[in-house]
């Protein structure tokens, strides 16, 4: 491999994992205040929402794709599941639903 892409994923490494590190360093043992902790739990389902609801208007073949996998991710969400486990929910019932149509 060329010195040249190895020093780029070398770099690429380390540009990305900044961002990561640095809250862990900065906010070790500060404690944030409960409207603040809310707003961050729920950021993961802000951007899975931003990810899934534009699919389900731009779905061609099965309309009831889009808006089951929709709902049960959104029920799974209301009962406070944790994100992996909203989207296996989906896919579950996506899968289900593939199985009998």
């Amino acid at each position: 491999m060329d010195k040249m892409i190895v020093l780029m994923i070398l770099g690429m490494g380390v540009v990305t994992y900044i961002p990561r590190m640095l809250p862990l360093v900065v906010f070790n043992g500060v404690k944030m205040p409960p409207f603040l902790q809310g707003v961050l739990k729920n950021v993961p389902y802000a951007t899975l929402g931003a990810l899934i609801v534009p699919g389900i208007f731009f779905i061609n073949e099965d309309i009831w794709f889009g808006v089951l996998g929709f709902l049960s991710a959104l029920i799974a969400a209301w009962l406070g599941a944790n994100v992996i486990i909203v989207v296996l929910t989906a896919i579950a019932a996506l899968s289900v639903y593939a199985l009998f149509m």
